[in-house]
């Protein structure tokens, strides 16, 4: 397997974790758990996902710049601006 194929195959289970983690802090709301275990559910989700999210970043601000492909840097820049 190639090297984009592990990023990628790295991405998707950081994903996944990431849902199994939103679906236990909902199953923890429903139950009406106590909210400082609530919080920290949600910091640790909050977490995985901006990390997740940094990581398919760098990969593609990458290939952007192996490809020499300012226009599509622009593209991102502009989106990461925007949040």
């Amino acid at each position: 397997m190639d090297k984009t194929a592990d990023s990628m195959n790295d991405v998707i289970l950081r994903l996944k974790r990431v849902a199994g983690q939103i679906e236990g802090l909902t199953r923890m709301i429903e139950r009406e758990e106590e909210c400082s275990q609530i919080i920290t559910q949600f910091q640790a989700a909050k977490a995985a996902l901006d990390n997740t999210f940094s990581l398919v970043l760098q990969r593609n601000l990458k290939q952007c710049l192996n490809r020499d492909d300012s226009k599509s840097v622009e593209k991102i820049l502009n989106l990461i601006s925007k949040h």
